[in-house]
């Protein structure tokens, strides 16, 4: 159970999934609403742009994560969602399909900051045996969510219309903020290490991750998946409009049925990563995805259904091994900082596949960028396989252990 057994977890993790669940029936449903406005896919695709562009000033949002006390910071951000989301009320037609854009990029500007302080909280809550538990909890439910969310959010959209949903994240921010509120935490504290200068203290990040052979390859190799692996976000609606012959909201099926496999994928990952390692699991996550993608390219929901279920298993394989790498191989005092470095080594390439797929959607069969697309990823998971060690079961001591511990203060 690990992480589990953990109270103050459990009732993070309620909150949390509250939060994820608004946010993933809301921002999927903002690329059915573009669609609907607009009859274009490549309109659609660029929901997820919008969402995605952000990440470029996560390093920023890691440097003051690692430079306040995280809490303080998580409530304050979700408080800002909370009322950021509401702008989506005033959306009616197509010329306000810029709120539409506005609303998503801000969304990924809170996720920059959230995703680092949410990193850097857990590190000081659990131990490094728990870490990996903790992260497939996460990952699970988070992904479990879209069989759920996807449904409930085209639902809401088809039935009361987008503002609807936008009330829902709303409420749904306000409980991760009440989860927070109510949990105390020993935090190490931010002001105990020396200062440096802005530059220094800014690159700290890359600079420990360079320096940290086993992440740095991880991040190579995640770098260069993900530059191919935003085109999804375009590819899935020609796949559902002109492969499957459905409507746009069917959309919400197949992230269902991915949903369904992600539940797979979570309950198996922390067993993955005691037998295999981080580096391992993350390569056969991509390796697994790869070929499932292919299945995409079929014009049956006999197999793109299928499909849909295997590179969901996949995901939570990545992440959690990912996550659980970067937490358990940097110190406390970095969690910010290394989090927004492997964000961006995520989400940075990701973005610029997701302008290209926006593009190249229109241009070329949805086929072809399938067929490439897998190759790249493929080529990711062969090389992580390759040139990775393999971990004993028990989890290596933590570059933070070797490292002067900080003070701890008591937050509540």
């Amino acid at each position: 159970m690990g992480a589990l057994r953990e109270p103050r977890f459990r009732r993070l993790l309620v909150g949390w999934s509250l939060s994820n669940f608004g946010d993933s029936a809301l921002y999927l449903s903002l690329a059915i609403w573009a669609k609907d406005l607009t009859g274009s896919n490549a309109a659609a695709g660029l929901v997820f742009f919008a969402l995605a562009v952000p990440v470029f000033l996560s390093p920023l949002g890691g440097y003051v994560a690692d430079r306040v006390r995280r809490r303080p910071l998580l409530i304050g951000t979700n408080l800002v969602g909370a009322v950021m989301v509401l702008a989506l009320l005033a959306v009616d037609d197509v010329e306000q399909l810029w709120i539409l854009y506005a609303v998503a990029f801000s969304y990924g500007v809170l996720g920059t900051v959230i995703g680092s302080a949410q990193s850097g909280l857990l590190r000081d809550l659990l131990p490094d045996e728990d870490l990996a538990t903790a992260n497939a909890a996460l990952s699970t439910i988070d992904q479990g969510l879209r069989i759920l969310s996807p449904l409930v959010g085209a639902g809401i959209y088809a039935a009361y219309g987008g503002g609807s949903l936008a009330i829902l994240a709303s409420a749904t921010f306000l409980a991760a903020v009440v989860a927070l509120a109510t949990v105390r935490i020993a935090e190490s504290d931010p002001r105990e290490h020396p200062r440096e200068s802005f530059r220094r203290e800014f690159t700290a990040g890359f600079r420990h991750v360079r320096a940290t052979p086993q992440l740095f390859r991880l991040v190579v190799a995640v770098a260069l998946a993900f530059a191919v692996i935003g085109t999804y976000d375009s590819i899935v609606f020609a796949v559902v409009e002109e492969g499957l012959g459905r409507e746009p909201a069917f959309f919400g099926v197949l992230m269902s049925l991915q949903g369904g496999g992600s539940i797979l994928g979570g309950i198996t990952a922390a067993w993955l990563i005691r037998r295999l390692g981080e580096a391992r699991t993350v390569g056969l996550a991509f390796l697994t995805f790869a070929v499932s993608s292919a299945g995409f390219a079929a014009p049956t929901l006999a197999l793109v259904g299928p499909a849909a279920v295997v590179g969901g298993a996949a995901i939570p394989w990545l992440i959690v091994g990912f996550v659980t790498a970067r937490q358990r191989l940097t110190p406390r005092r970095l969690q910010g900082r290394v989090s927004a470095v492997t964000l961006l080594s995520m989400n940075g390439p990701q973005t610029v596949s997701i302008a290209m797929g926006a593009v190249l959607i229109s241009v070329v069969d949805y086929r072809l960028l399938i067929a490439v697309t897998s190759a790249v990823i493929a080529v990711s998971g062969l090389w992580l396989l390759r040139t990775a060690q393999a971990q004993p079961e028990a989890v290596l001591p933590s570059v933070a252990e070797e490292a002067p511990q900080p003070d701890r203060v008591s937050l509540g």
